[in-house]
């Protein structure tokens, strides 16, 4: 699946928002706006010569059986350092 193939995030969430509680809602929208901030950190890490990738090192699981994926950005600095 390309990126162009993906439906965009604000249509999944919307899938999805009509079966959560007020509770859940209000927990994805601060997930998606902290990832907001993290893509744009992303972003400015790209744009000062570095490649980052996000890897997941672990999995938090509830009682209930929910989880969800802990990550941490892999960095590699490039070898042709520009001024």
């Amino acid at each position: 699946m390309t990126l162009s193939d993906k439906p965009h995030l604000k249509s999944r969430f919307e899938d999805h928002a009509s079966s959560m509680s007020a509770d859940q809602d209000a927990a994805i929208r601060i997930l998606a706006n902290e990832l907001h901030r993290v893509n744009e950190a992303v972003m400015n890490c790209v744009n000062h010569g570095l490649s980052i990738e996000l890897q997941r090192v672990k999995r938090c699981h509830s009682e209930t059986g929910y989880w969800g994926d802990m990550i941490v950005p892999v960095i590699v600095k490039q070898s042709n350092e520009r001024g």
